[in-house]
């Protein structure tokens, strides 16, 4: 059974853990993270694609696959860690690679696409990448927990960012229209499919993987401009984001093909960020279609 992408525990852990961060360090949590990590990588449902990644994928041993493997589930309990220290009012310092792209399109009077993934931790790229002339609609996990919800719109009504939640409905489907059509900022993941939903396939790490077709799909039927931001973290109480500009297919060729570039233009950029922080792609899913290593870079 692969993990369901929600933050672990209920309402009432998170809201203390929350209220535990208004008085003690960071470091106290990363000590108890560190010891847990064991018990999530045998019970936990995100080992086996965790380890296929680094072992497949990454083409490396066995023990150095299960290390990193290791790495992997302690920065992730870091940057959950990170998210509710954040939400007690701890402060952190976030750095911006190519801020200017950002800035250039949000002054503009049109609108474009934010294409993030689950590297790092986004959210923080909500505390910097601030929208002074523009909303930015962001579409988040319809099925996450009440208490994280309601303090990331907490956070987010700060920086003008509406979350548009992704369920069973049709609701975010209008707002992306409303959003793209009124010349605002539309940010979504593009690297996890949930469901039925229609895949791309790109060459990742070697080999072809699935990526869901919406976020390009959209980009391509709108013909916006597209970033792709990726927010990772470099120290205890410090982050950096990359920002990078897609080139858009062009116009003149068939949208299946025009959708399929851009696509690829995407998976290259995160399999690039992907290889300086392997550690921080927090994908507990299988999304190649081979187990089959094929000269992987090094």
């Amino acid at each position: 059974m692969e993990w369901q992408g929600r933050t672990d525990g209920n309402r009432w852990m998170q809201q203390q853990l929350i209220n535990c961060f208004r008085f003690l360090s960071l470091h106290i949590y990363y000590m108890g993270v560190a010891v847990v990590v064991p018990f999530y990588m045998l019970f936990g449902k995100g080992f086996k694609a965790s380890y296929g990644f680094y072992r497949q994928r990454m083409g490396w041993g066995t023990c150095k696959s299960f290390w990193w493997c290791y790495k992997n589930h302690y920065r992730f309990g870091q940057v959950m860690i990170d998210r509710f220290a954040r939400y007690a009012g701890k402060t952190f310092r976030i750095t911006t690679e190519n801020l200017e792209l950002y800035n250039e399109l949000e002054k503009g009077p049109d609108a474009f696409a934010m294409l993030s993934a689950h590297v790092g931790n986004y959210e923080m790229g909500g505390y910097t990448l601030v929208a002074k002339s523009k909303c930015i609609y962001m579409l988040v996990f319809g099925q996450e927990t009440q208490t994280v919800m309601e303090n990331r719109q907490e956070q987010f009504g700060k920086t003008n960012i509406r979350m548009v939640p992704v369920g069973n409905g049709m609701n975010h489907l209008f707002a992306i229209n409303e959003a793209l059509t009124t010349g605002q900022i539309l940010s979504m993941t593009a690297d996890r499919r949930f469901g039925s939903e229609k895949a791309v396939p790109c060459n990742f790490f070697g080999a072809e993987a699935l990526f869901p077709m919406g976020p390009f799909a959209t980009v391509i039927q709108r013909d916006v401009p597209t970033l792709v931001v990726l927010v990772v973290k470099t120290g205890t109480r410090s982050y950096h984001a990359v920002v990078k500009r897609l080139p858009m297919p062009e116009a003149h060729l068939p949208r299946k093909e025009r959708i399929a570039l851009l696509a690829q233009a995407y998976a290259n950029e995160l399999e690039n960020v992907v290889r300086q922080y392997p550690e921080q792609w927090f994908n507990f899913f299988n999304i190649w279609t081979t187990t089959t290593c094929q000269n992987p870079k090094q």
